[in-house]
């Protein structure tokens, strides 16, 4: 397995990039990760945001490690974005991505990650509506993939997440975007994770980490990595008891032939959390990792 980190355990606890570029690498031993839109919001005006990420650019690069891709965190999963009922809402995402394109590249990144969207409640249950929203979404990635392409992106990653108000929720439909998606300017990838796949109220007998692999696998860019007990999306750290083992990480993957994917672990605590606490599990977590899986 390519054990990767996402920068999600971190937002709103260390945020000095220097600091943060140490910990990943001198104590977590990781030399890629995934940038979270969390710490620089690609909408800020470029005369801020553009020396910040020179600054977290600057800080990874000087200790070795790699900004594999960036991804949109907690603060961009709250908005509708492609999905939206209003063509206001859909413009104005598409705007924001073409936004965090351009901070992608200024990180120095060539991967651009992000689930697309939410469906109004009423569209969702909408079979004519929801695959009008749908056209449209596709509409929308491919243009994406033409921006992105111009400005030197190689992949755009697409995470399927675990809400059926959301597009997409199960291998089926991923693998239909896939498709749908085929021939874009750069191609567009999924972003599986081991929580959304594993989430059984939703997906029931579907909630099967060996399907998704095998249904999704030649479209696979990127994998997020949590432990979960099935019941919530979770996104523990590793020293929660749950459903995710290191041998099934290690099995499933190798059998599906992806074993150069990244997997970036993605820890998302609660903000109240204690800082030294959180900082305790990650090592803990990191260890135990690199001791199952290097």
């Amino acid at each position: 397995m390519k054990l990767a980190l996402n920068t999600s355990f971190a937002v709103k606890r260390w945020m000095k990039p220097e600091k943060l570029a140490a910990m990943i690498k001198d104590d977590f031993r990781i030399d890629c990760v995934q940038f979270s839109w969390d710490y620089i919001d690609p909408w800020w005006p470029e005369e801020y945001r553009t020396p910040m990420a020179a600054k977290f650019r600057r800080a990874f690069e000087e200790k070795g490690i790699r900004i594999g891709s960036t991804f949109g965190g907690n603060a961009s999963y709250a908005f509708a974005h492609l999905l939206a009922p209003l063509k206001e809402q859909r413009e104005s995402a598409f705007l924001f991505l073409k936004r965090a394109v351009d901070l992608t590249v200024e990180l120095g990144s060539d991967i651009i990650g992000t689930p697309v969207g939410a469906l109004d409640y009423e569209d969702a249950r909408d079979p004519e509506k929801r695959e009008e929203r749908y056209r449209e979404m596709l509409d929308y990635m491919r243009r994406l993939a033409d921006y992105g392409k111009e400005k030197g992106i190689r992949e755009i990653h697409v995470e399927p997440t675990p809400l059926f108000t959301e597009i997409p929720y199960d291998p089926e439909g991923s693998l239909r975007l896939m498709k749908d998606l085929e021939g874009t300017a750069i191609p567009v990838r999924l972003l599986i994770d081991w929580g959304h796949a594993l989430y059984r109220p939703l997906l029931k007998e579907k909630a099967d980490i060996r399907l998704w692999f095998r249904t999704c696998a030649p479209y696979i860019g990127s994998i997020h990595l949590q432990q979960t007990d099935g019941e919530w999306d979770r996104h523990w750290d590793f020293t929660r008891e749950g459903i995710v083992t290191p041998e099934l990480m290690r099995d499933a993957t190798h059998e599906a032939g992806l074993d150069d994917v990244p997997q970036y672990l993605e820890v998302v605590t609660i903000y109240e959390d204690d800082d030294d606490a959180v900082y305790e599990r990650m090592k803990k977590t990191m260890d135990y990792l690199h001791s199952e899986l290097d």
